[in-house]
C-alpha cells in the first residue's frame, strides 16, 4: 500500500497537507499520507453555500462532502481544518464562469478553481502550516526528470485529469504530490474498503461542483440577470430560421435544443455572436477545425514548439497537431474545438504545457480539397 510521496527528509520527521474533499481519492491519499508515518494535516476549502449542497453526494467541498472528509481524518486520526472560501470562489470562479458564457466562449471553471483556489490558496496554506508537500487526489503523475519535475499522464487513460492541471506552474509542481496518478480507481476504492473509510463506495462527481442539475443556464441567469435576453438563429449565410431565449443556452457543437426543422440536414451550434445575440448554425462540416489560436500559454518546463499531441477537451484522446507558440494546427480536422475552452500540449505521457483557445479557423477548404 506504501506510496512514495518523494519527501526530501525522513517520513518521520515531515509534515503532508492533504486536500480533502471528502470523495474517496482524497480520502485515501489522506489514508497513505499517515501511512508513510509523517505528521498529516487534511484541509477542506468550503466553496459554495452548505444548503445548496446537503441533499447531494459525489459533489465537491460543502455540505455533506465536508462532513465525511471530518468522518474519514477522525478514523485516521489526522488533523483536519475547514476554512470558509465561498466569497473567494464565487469572485474567481463563478463569476468568471458566467462570464465567459455570456462572451459566447465555453468556460471550464474546474481548470480556473485548480488555478486559482485550490493550487494557489491551498499552496499558501500548506507552506503556511511548515509542509514538506501538499498531496491531491488528482490521477496525474509528478515525475522528476533531469529539470526537475514533470507532470505526465495517469498510467489509467480512463481516469487521467492532465487536462485540468495543464495551467500548473512550475513552482507549484515542485510542491505538489499525486500519490495516485499510478493506480487505478479499483485499487483505491479497494484500499479504502480495507481501511473501513466511509467514502469508500461513495460515487464520483460527474457534474461541475456548483452546477448539480447540469443546468448552466439556470446558474448564469442567478449571477447575470440580463444573461436570458433572446435573439436570432441563423445560417452562416444569414438566413434568419428562428428565435432563441438566450446565448447561455448554447454551445458549439450543439446540435440538440435548436427547435428549427424542416431543413435538409442536421444543424450545428458553429458560432455564438454575444454583440449581435446571434446563435449561427450549418452542417457538421462546418465545426470541422483545421487550426485554433492559443492565448495565455503556459510552460511547465521548457518551452515547445513544432510536432507535439494536443488535447481540446477533457475526455478526447490526444490527437497530432504543430504548434508555433500561438497557431495549433492539427494533423486533421479537429471536431467540438470552441473558444474558451482549453488546448493541452504533450510529448509523449508528458503534458508540456496548455494554453486558451481564443479563435478557430474552419477546416473547410482543407476536406473540399
Amino acid at each position: 500500500m506504501h506510496t512514495d510521496f518523494q519527501l526530501d527528509r525522513p517520513a518521520s520527521e515531515a509534515r503532508i497537507v492533504v486536500a480533502m474533499s471528502g470523495g474517496v481519492d482524497s480520502s485515501v491519499v489522506a489514508a497513505l499520507a499517515a501511512k508513510t508515518g509523517a505528521e498529516v494535516i487534511g484541509i477542506t476549502l468550503q466553496l459554495y453555500d452548505h444548503g445548496e449542497a446537503t441533499r447531494r453526494t459525489g459533489s465537491c467541498c460543502a455540505g455533506q462532502d465536508i462532513r465525511d472528509a471530518r468522518a474519514v481524518a477522525e478514523r485516521l486520526g489526522i488533523a483536519h481544518y475547514v476554512f470558509d472560501y465561498e466569497s473567494r470562489f464565487r469572485e474567481s470562479v463563478i463569476d468568471e464562469f458566467a462570464d465567459e458564457y455570456m462572451a459566447g466562449r465555453t468556460p471550464i471553471p474546474c481548470i480556473r478553481c485548480n488555478q486559482g483556489v485550490k493550487f494557489t490558496d491551498l499552496l499558501t496554506m500548506a507552506r503556511d502550516l511548515g509542509a514538506d508537500c501538499l498531496a491531491t487526489g488528482h490521477y496525474v503523475r509528478r515525475v522528476v526528470g533531469e529539470q526537475g519535475a514533470e507532470l505526465h499522464r495517469a498510467a489509467d487513460p480512463a481516469r487521467d485529469q492532465s487536462y485540468f492541471l495543464f495551467a500548473t506552474t512550475q513552482e507549484q509542481l515542485d510542491y505538489l504530490r499525486f500519490p495516485l496518478g499510478g493506480m487505478p480507481k479499483s485499487d483505491v476504492r479497494e484500499i479504502a474498503k480495507d481501511l473501513g473509510l466511509i467514502v469508500a463506495a461513495k460515487p464520483d462527481s460527474q457534474d461541475i461542483c456548483f452546477v448539480p442539475d447540469g443546468d448552466y443556464a439556470k446558474i448564469v441567469k442567478k449571477v447575470r440577470p440580463e444573461a436570458g435576453e433572446g435573439g436570432q438563429i441563423v445560417t452562416r449565410e444569414g438566413e434568419v430560421l428562428g428565435e432563441h431565449k438566450g446565448l447561455i443556452h448554447f454551445t458549439v457543437g450543439q446540435r440538440r435544443g435548436l427547435e428549427i426543422g424542416g431543413q435538409p440536414e442536421p444543424l450545428f451550434v458553429v458560432k455564438l455572436e454575444p454583440e449581435t445575440r446571434r446563435v449561427i448554425v450549418g452542417p457538421k462540416r462546418a465545426l470541422a477545425v483545421g487550426a485554433a489560436r492559443i492565448a495565455d500559454v503556459n510552460w511547465l518546463g521548457e518551452d515547445y514548439v513544432g510536432e507535439m499531441t494536443t488535447k481540446v477537451r477533457s475526455l478526447a484522446k490526444p490527437v497530432p497537431a504543430r504548434f508555433d507558440g500561438e497557431t495549433l494546427t492539427f494533423d486533421a480536422p479537429e471536431y467540438g474545438v470552441a473558444p474558451g475552452q482549453a488546448a493541452v500540449l504533450y510529448k509523449g505521457d508528458r503534458v508540456m504545457g496548455g494554453g486558451w483557445i481564443a479563435e478557430t479557423m474552419a477546416a473547410e477548404a482543407a476536406l473540399a480539397a
